[in-house]
C-alpha cells in the first residue's frame, strides 16, 4: 500500500515527530510512504515527495514541519475535494494521514466523503479538539509560555509592577489558563469567562495591601478584555501598580517539542497507521489517560472541546493563596 501524510493549518511542535512515527509504522508493514508538501494544496498541485528512512533522521527533536503547512480554500469546496481524491487515486495512494487542528480534520472528513481513506491526528497548541485529552504541541506551548512568565516575574518584582503576558488562543483559553496555573499568575483572562477590569483593579489593590510586590496577569489573545485594553485601564487608573505588557506570540508554536509531545506524536502517528491497516478510515486518533483511542471524525468535526470550569476555579483559588 502507498500511504500519504500531510501537515496542515497552524504549526504545532511535534508535527515532525508525528510524520516520523507515521512513516516508521508504515515501513514496518511494508508500505510505501509519500509526503504531501504544504498541506492540502499540495494534493491538488501534485506535490508528492517520497519519504524513506534517510529523510527521517533528526526529526524527533525538530520544531515546525519539514513538509510545510498551509490551508487550501479549494479543498473546502466539493469540487476541490473531488479533484483531490482523484489526484490521490492517480498517484496510487490508498490512505492519507492528516496532522493538524480542527480545520484540517474538517478537510480530512470531507475528503473521506469524496472517497479518500483518511485518518486524522490532532495537532494544535489550543488543545481545542474534542475526543482527545491532549493534542500534539500543547505541552511545548505551555512550557514556552510558562518560561516567559517566569522571566517576566523577575522584572515585575524588581519594578513593583503588574505585568500582563499575552499568549495565543483566539477562541480557546486552555493555553492561557494552564500557563497561568503553572506560572503562578494572579489572574487568567480567557475567552470562556468574562472578567471586568474593575474587578482586576480591586484585586490589584488588595494584593498591594497584603504586601505583594508584583502582579502577573496571563491573557489569551481572544479574551473579551484584551491585554492592551487592560494595560491602558490599569495605567489610566493610576493605582498602586503600573502595568507592562509582553506578547509571547508565535514562539509558542515553534521551538523544539518537549519529550511529552514527542511521545504523544509517536503514539498517535503509529495509531493512525494501525487504524488504516485495520480498515478503520474516517477516524481521528486521540488519547484518554494511558489509552490511545479512535473517534469517528463525524464526532469531532464541528464540535467544541469545552474548557473545564473547575480548572478556572482552581486558578482563582491558587491566586488568592499567593502572597
Amino acid at each position: 500500500m502507498k500511504l500519504a501524510v500531510l501537515t496542515a493549518g497552524g504549526v504545532a511542535p511535534g508535527m515532525n515527530a508525528a510524520v516520523r512515527a507515521v512513516a516508521q509504522k508504515a515501513f514496518s508493514l511494508g508500505w510505501e510512504v509519500v509526503g504531501v508538501e504544504d498541506g492540502f494544496g499540495g494534493i491538488l498541485e501534485e506535490r508528492f515527495s517520497p519519504i524513506d528512512r534517510s529523510r527521517l533522521g533528526g526529526l524527533m527533536h525538530r520544531g515546525g514541519t519539514f513538509l510545510g503547512s498551509g490551508r487550501s480554500k479549494a479543498v473546502r469546496e466539493k469540487e476541490g475535494q473531488e479533484r483531490a481524491a482523484q489526484r490521490l487515486e492517480e498517484e496510487g495512494i490508498g490512505g492519507l494521514v492528516v496532522i493538524g487542528g480542527g480545520g484540517s480534520l474538517t478537510s480530512a472528513k470531507a475528503l473521506g466523503e469524496a472517497g479518500v481513506e483518511a485518518v486524522g491526528i490532532p495537532a494544535t497548541i489550543d488543545n481545542d479538539v474534542p475526543g482527545t485529552e491532549l493534542s500534539i504541541g500543547v505541552d511545548t506551548a505551555i512550557d514556552t509560555a510558562v518560561g516567559a512568565i517566569d522571566q517576566v516575574r523577575g522584572t515585575a518584582i524588581s519594578h513593583n509592577r503588574a505585568h500582563i503576558v499575552e499568549v495565543m488562543g483566539r477562541s480557546c483559553g486552555y493555553l492561557a489558563l494552564m500557563s497561568a496555573i503553572a506560572g503562578g499568575a494572579e489572574v487568567a483572562l480567557i475567552p470562556e469567562f468574562e472578567t471586568e477590569p474593575g474587578e482586576i483593579l480591586r484585586f490589584l489593590e488588595e494584593a498591594y495591601e497584603r504586601g505583594k510586590s508584583h502582579f502577573v496577569i496571563v491573557a489569551a489573545e481572544g479574551a473579551e478584555l484584551s491585554a492592551q485594553e487592560l494595560q491602558e485601564y490599569i495605567n489610566e487608573a493610576e493605582g498602586t501598580y503600573e502595568a507592562d505588557l509582553t506578547s509571547v506570540g508565535h514562539i509558542q508554536s515553534g521551538g523544539d517539542p518537549t519529550s511529552t509531545d514527542r511521545i504523544l506524536a509517536a503514539r498517535l502517528g503509529s495509531a493512525a497507521v494501525e487504524a488504516l491497516a485495520e480498515g478503520e478510515a474516517g477516524m481521528m486518533v486521540g488519547v484518554s489517560g494511558e489509552e490511545t483511542r479512535r473517534i469517528p471524525l463525524d464526532e469531532v468535526v464541528g464540535k467544541e472541546r469545552p474548557l473545564d470550569p473547575d480548572m478556572y476555579t482552581l486558578a482563582q483559588v491558587l491566586a488568592e493563596m499567593e502572597k
